[in-house]
C-alpha cells in the first residue's frame, strides 16, 4: 500500500477511516472500504439559491482524438471553430500535448522537449503534429476573446527519444511487481537517457538531461533487450499508485521528480509556459498515478504562488484536472483531499458504469419469451448508473465524460459504450446539477478517423489546407447521431439546465430528472429528461415547478412526438420512446427557436470543400495546351 493512504486529509469531507494494511501480492489493490450508492444522494438538489444569481454552466470539450491527422493544421482548425464552441456553451477546451514529441507525427504523450511548443527544428520538423507555436498562441488568445479557456495537457512523468545513450548501472525489476528486483548485482546497460535539445540550444532552460535525472528506462541498447530497468542508486517513489506493486514506472525514461535540478526545471516550466501563453486557463496533468503525490501537491502550491496567484476559483486562477485512472472513487476522493481540493479528477467509475450497463442493455429481452437478459436485472439497472462515482463523492472536483482519447476504440483503456446509449449518457452528464464539469469528446462532436493509416507530409512546408494528404474520407466515421443531437444537448445545458434538480430514479429501466430553471438564466426556463433502456415506450410523471404551469413542452431531440402540458401544480407526464431519451423543454422557452434551427457544421477537415474542388476539376476536363504569347517567350 502506498504511503499516501496513511496520510491524514487536510479537509476531511467526508471523514474517511484509516486504511487497512496492504495485502502484498504483486497486482493487489487495496480492498474497497466504502461504496456510495447513488441512492444515498437526496432526490432534490438545489445548487444555487433561487433568489440569487447563478453563474452560467461550465462545459469542457476535448479538442482532439487519438487519430487526428498529422497535418500540422490542428491549432488552426481549433481556432476556426472557437466561435461555434462558445455558441454551444463551451467554456474550456482541453488541447493535446503541445510540446515537441519524439517525432513530428507524435501526439505528444511521447514527449521530448517541454520547452519546444513548435518553435525549433527538432525531431523532423519545426512544428509539432498540431501546429506551430505562433498558431498555438493565437488559439489561446482567440479562445480568451470568446470566453473559452485553453487547458494545456502537461506530460511530466517521462521523456522519450533521447539525443544520445549513456552507460548506466541498472537492475531489472519484475514488471508485475516493480518492488521485486530480478538481478542480484547491477549490470551496465546502454540507456537512451541523454537530452541536449540541439535545436533549442539552451534557450528558455539550460538544463541538459542525463541518467541522473531519471529513475529507470525500458530498453537496454547494449543487449537490445526490453525490460524495466531501475537505475542503481534510485528508488521508486513510495507515494504512487500500488498497481503492479509500485506503479512509479510507466514508460520511456522515468523522471526522478525528487532530483533538485528536475524539480527546479519543472517548476520553472510552469511559470515559463504561462509567460508564453499569458491567457492560458489551466492544465490537465497526465498520468499522475505514476508520480509522487507529494510532488504533485508541491507543484500545485508553486502554481498558486508563482504562476497564477489568487484564491482557488477566483478569476485568473488556473483550473487543474488530473488523469488518475482508477475505479476506486473513495481513493480518488482521498487524493483530492490530500491536494487541498485544488485539483479535479476525471470520473473513471462513471465511465465504467455507463459501459457496463449500456452493453448489457443491448441484450435485454425484446419480449418476455425472447432470449436475453430479463427485465430488472442489476446488470441493466439504470438506477445504478451513478453508484460509487466520483461525482457522488466529490461533485465539485469532478470532470465527467463519456469517451476520451484513451477509451476510444483501439486504445489501451478502450471502454465501449453501446451506440444507442450515447445520447442517454451525454444527457446525464450535461443536464444534471451534480455531475461535475462535463467534458464532450471531439469524435462525438466532429467524427473520427479510427484506426487507419495516414500519410504524413514530409515537412510542414508541404502541408497546406489545399494539398496536405489527409486520411481517406471514406474511413471517416461521422459523429454520434449524425452530429446534431449532441449540440442540442450542449445548448440545452447552456440555456436551461439550471435551478433545483428533482430525481426520479425509481425504475430499473426508466429514470428521469428535472431542472426547474433559474430566473437569471434564459428567463427561468427549465428542462425535463426521461430515458429508457428497454424495448417499451414509457412515461414518467415529474415535477418541473408551479411557475411553469400551463406551458406546453416538446422533446428537443425530436425522438418522442407529441406535447406535454404542465398542470396547475407544476407536474407533467413525460413520455420516452423505447431505448431512447427525451429532453422536454417549453416550446416558448427563451432561445428555443434558435436551438431548434441550429445545425452544427461538422466538416472541420474540409471534405466538402475538397469534394467541390474535385467536382469542379472533373467538369473542367483536362488542361488545354496553349501556345505562349509573345511576351511570355524568353
Amino acid at each position: 500500500m502506498s504511503a499516501f493512504l496513511g496520510l491524514i486529509p487536510q479537509h476531511p469531507s467526508p471523514t474517511l477511516e484509516p486504511p487497512p494494511p496492504y495485502g502484498g501480492t504483486s497486482s493487489q489493490l487495496r480492498p474497497l472500504r466504502h461504496r456510495r450508492p447513488a441512492s444515498s444522494l437526496p432526490s432534490t438538489y438545489t445548487p444555487y439559491p433561487p433568489d440569487a444569481p447563478c453563474p452560467p454552466n461550465r462545459t469542457m470539450v476535448q479538442g482532439f482524438e487519438w487519430y487526428c491527422p498529422p497535418d500540422f493544421q490542428h491549432w488552426r482548425r481549433l481556432t476556426k471553430i472557437i466561435p461555434t464552441l462558445a455558441q454551444l456553451g463551451i467554456t474550456q477546451i482541453w488541447i493535446p500535448p503541445a510540446c515537441k514529441a519524439s517525432w513530428k507525427t507524435g501526439n505528444g504523450y511521447d514527449i521530448y522537449d517541454l520547452y519546444d511548443l513548435g518553435e525549433f527544428e527538432q525531431k523532423g520538423s519545426r512544428k509539432t503534429k498540431w501546429g506551430g507555436k505562433e498558431e498555438l498562441q493565437q488559439l489561446v488568445a482567440v479562445g480568451a476573446q470568446y470566453g473559452v479557456s485553453v487547458l494545456f495537457d502537461a506530460v511530466l512523468n517521462h521523456k522519450a527519444a533521447a539525443d544520445f545513450k549513456e552507460p548506466v548501472l541498472a537492475r531489472r525489476v519484475n514488471p508485475k511487481d516493480r518492488r521485486v528486483v530480478l538481478d542480484k548485482k547491477p549490470l551496465e546497460i546502454e540507456a537512451w537517457s541523454g537530452y541536449d535539445f540541439p535545436g533549442r540550444q539552451g534557450m528558455y532552460s539550460p538544463l541538459r538531461w542525463s541518467a541522473r535525472h531519471f529513475k529507470g528506462i525500458d530498453y537496454d541498447d547494449l543487449r537490445k533487450e526490453n525490460a524495466i530497468w531501475k537505475f542503481e542508486g534510485k528508488e521508486w517513489s513510495e507515494d504512487v499508485d500500488e498497481e503492479n506493486g509500485n506503479y512509479d514506472y510507466l514508460m520511456f525514461a522515468d523522471i526522478d521528480h525528487q532530483h533538485p535540478e528536475v524539480k527546479k526545471d519543472l517548476f520553472h516550466w510552469t511559470w515559463w509556459l504561462k509567460s508564453q501563453l499569458p491567457q492560458l486557463g489551466g492544465m490537465r496533468l497526465d498520468a499522475i498515478k505514476h508520480y509522487s503525490y507529494s510532488f504533485v501537491r508541491e507543484l500545485l502550491g508553486h502554481i498558486d504562488r508563482h504562476v497564477s496567484p489568487g484564491p482557488p476559483g477566483s478569476p485568473g486562477t488556473m483550473f487543474i484536472v488530473g488523469e488518475y485512472w482508477r475505479e476506486d472513487s473513495e481513493f480518488l476522493a482521498r487524493y483530492i483531499e490530500y491536494m487541498h481540493h485544488r485539483l479535479s479528477l476525471f470520473d473513471v467509475q462513471l465511465v465504467s458504469n455507463l459501459s457496463r450497463i449500456s452493453l448489457a442493455s443491448e441484450n435485454i429481452q425484446s419480449s418476455p419469451s425472447a432470449p436475453g437478459i430479463t427485465y430488472g436485472s442489476p446488470d441493466t439497472d439504470l438506477r445504478l448508473l451513478f453508484d460509487d462515482t466520483l461525482c457522488v463523492w466529490k461533485p465539485h472536483n469532478t470532470v465527467s465524460f463519456v469517451v476520451n482519447h484513451d477509451t476510444q476504440k483501439g486504445q489501451s483503456l478502450e471502454t465501449p459504450i453501446a451506440p444507442f446509449f450515447m445520447p442517454l449518457a451525454y444527457s446525464l452528464i450535461l443536464l444534471r446539477a451534480n455531475a461535475g464539469v462535463p467534458c464532450v469528446f471531439w469524435s462525438d462532436l466532429y467524427g473520427s478517423f479510427g484506426v487507419t493509416s495516414t500519410s504524413t507530409p514530409s515537412s510542414e512546408h508541404a502541408a497546406s489546407p489545399n494539398d496536405t494528404p489527409l486520411p481517406d474520407p471514406q474511413h471517416w466515421r461521422p459523429p454520434m447521431c449524425g452530429g446534431q443531437v449532441l449540440p442540442k444537448l450542449m445548448l440545452a445545458r447552456r440555456l436551461w439546465a439550471y435551478g433545483t434538480q428533482y430525481d426520479y430514479f425509481d425504475h430499473p429501466h426508466c429514470v428521469g430528472f428535472t431542472r426547474t430553471g433559474h430566473y437569471s438564466q434564459s428567463g427561468g426556463a427549465g428542462v425535463a429528461c426521461v430515458m429508457a433502456n428497454w424495448w417499451e415506450h414509457a412515461s414518467k410523471r415529474m415535477f418541473v415547478g408551479v411557475e411553469h404551469a400551463g406551458e406546453v413542452w416538446t422533446d428537443l431531440l425530436k425522438f418522442c412526438p407529441g406535447e406535454v402540458v404542465i398542470d396547475g401544480e407544476g407536474w407533467g407526464v413525460f413520455p420516452v420512446a423505447a431505448r431512447s431519451v427525451a429532453v422536454w423543454v417549453s416550446r416558448e422557452a427563451e432561445g428555443r427557436e434558435g436551438v431548434d434551427a441550429f445545425e452544427l457544421d461538422t466538416d472541420v477537415y474540409g471534405f466538402n470543400k475538397r469534394q467541390q474542388e474535385q467536382a469542379y476539376e472533373s467538369q473542367r476536363g483536362p488542361p488545354v495546351e496553349e501556345e505562349p504569347e509573345d511576351w511570355m517567350v524568353a
